[in-house]
């Protein structure tokens, strides 16, 4: 029995971008298409089959412990982006600002979706979803070379909206305009989840 259901909802690819040099510059280039590897995108700073342990997984492994690179590429849908700008009063935000991988459009509740659904090109390019991607105080610093004194807003405005971590499941290509398919775990939600936050 498959353990990932195809489901009918789709997204467009409106941005793609990479970051070459994060300790020189944490903006995206942008790019017409890109090669999926099994590291993530070619010459993208976040990517590599492996990482150091970060802030973000503390409570499982010590800072700089060689670990799987789950967080090849940051993916954000353009609606959650044009909702950060309206929370924080701008007129929108520039992906390459936070340092985007991809930007697609049409999927309702993005940051949200399960995560190890796949998304999938039609070059047969898969990315995994890893889980929501918290924000940090790092784009904050961009918007505000851009946009002076919005940069601080920015933490609130992205709760819930920054979108998700990644990593390539399968090699491709993608490109601008591709279409992508969601596919979702195929298990029912776990009994106990609410009870972590009581």
């Amino acid at each position: 029995m498959p353990a990932l259901k195809p489901t009918g909802f789709t997204a467009r690819v409106v941005w793609l971008g990479r970051v070459s040099d994060r300790a020189a510059r944490l903006e995206a280039a942008p790019l017409d298409a890109a090669e999926l590897t099994f590291a993530g995108i070619a010459g993208e700073a976040h990517g590599g089959r492996t990482r150091p342990a970060c802030s973000r997984v503390r409570a499982q492994h010590p800072k700089g412990t060689e670990i799987a690179n789950v967080r090849q590429l940051s993916v954000l849908s353009s609606e959650e982006l044009a909702g950060m700008a309206a929370a924080m009063g701008v007129a929108r935000l520039d992906p390459a600002w936070l340092g985007a991988s991809l930007v697609i459009a049409g999927l309702p509740d993005f940051t949200h979706v399960p995560p190890s659904s796949r998304l999938q090109a039609p070059s047969g390019a898969t990315l995994v979803i890893d889980m929501e991607n918290r924000p940090c105080h790092l784009p904050a610093r961009v918007i505000d070379r851009h946009l002076p004194g919005s940069g601080t807003a920015f933490r609130r405005a992205a709760r819930g909206r920054r979108g998700v971590t990644a990593w390539v499941e399968r090699e491709g290509r993608i490109a601008l305009g591709d279409t992508l398919r969601l596919h979702i775990p195929d298990q029912r939600p776990w009994s106990e989840h609410g009870r972590m936050h009581r």
